[in-house]
C-alpha cells in the first residue's frame, strides 16, 4: 500500500431492509484487506450482539463525552434517543493494519464522512428495485411492529432523496449481481 492509499476507505449506505449486511459480508469474505469498521451506539445490544465486535455499545452519558472530545469522524442521532457513529480511533486502528476500513452506516452518516475524506472515500448507495419490495423483505424479517415498520419505510423514503449524492448507486435486485458490482467497485477503487 503506498503512502496515498493509506487512509482510503469504503462507505456503503443503504435504506433498512436493502441487502447492506448480505453485501457487506460478501465483500469481507472475497476482500481481505478489508476490515469491518465497528460503530459506536447508545442502543442496547440485540440477541446475538457482542459488544466490540457487532459495536462499541457505550451510554448516551459517555456518547456525549466523546463528542465533547472530538472522538468521532462522523455521528448521528439516527432513531430519536439514539446515537450512532464512528470513532476516529477505530478507522486509525484498521489503517495501522495496513488495511482498508468498510464503513456501514446510515445515510447522513455516510455524506459526511464522504465529505470529510472527499477522494480518499468511496460512497456506496445500496437499495432495494422498489419500496414495496423494501416492505416485503422487512416484514419477512418478523423483527418490525408496525410502528416501527413505518418508521423504517419514512426514513427510507427520506434517504432514497439523498442517492444521488453518493459515487454509485447499485440497485439490489439479485443479491449475487448486487454483491459482484460492489466487489468490482471495491476492486477498481483500491486497485486491487
Amino acid at each position: 500500500m503506498s503512502s496515498d492509499d493509506t487512509h482510503k476507505l469504503i462507505i456503503i449506505t443503504a435504506p433498512s431492509g436493502s441487502g447492506k449486511t448480505s453485501v457487506v459480508n460478501h465483500l469481507l469474505q472475497v476482500h481481505p484487506q478489508l476490515i469491518f469498521s465497528i460503530s459506536a451506539c447508545t442502543r442496547n445490544p440485540r440477541p446475538g450482539e457482542t459488544d466490540g465486535l457487532s459495536y462499541y455499545f457505550i451510554s448516551v452519558d459517555d456518547f456525549k463525552k466523546k463528542i465533547e472530545a472530538d472522538a468521532f469522524a462522523e455521528y448521528e442521532m439516527v432513531y430519536e434517543g439514539k446515537y450512532y457513529g464512528t470513532l476516529k480511533a477505530e478507522l486509525d486502528r484498521i489503517w495501522n493494519q495496513q488495511c482498508y476500513p468498510l464503513v456501514d452506516i446510515d445515510v447522513k452518516g455516510a455524506l459526511k464522512l464522504k465529505n470529510q475524506f472527499g477522494a480518499n472515500a468511496m460512497s456506496i448507495f445500496l437499495k432495494a428495485p422498489s419500496i414495496a419490495e423494501l416492505e416485503n423483505r422487512l416484514r419477512k424479517r418478523g423483527t418490525e411492529t408496525e410502528a416501527s415498520l413505518k418508521e423504517r419505510l419514512d426514513k427510507a423514503h427520506f434517504e432514497l432523496s439523498f442517492e444521488n449524492q453518493f459515487d454509485h448507486i447499485v440497485v439490489n435486485d439479485q443479491l449475487e449481481n448486487a454483491c459482484h458490482k460492489v466487489s468490482e467497485l471495491t476492486k477498481a477503487f483500491l486497485q486491487f
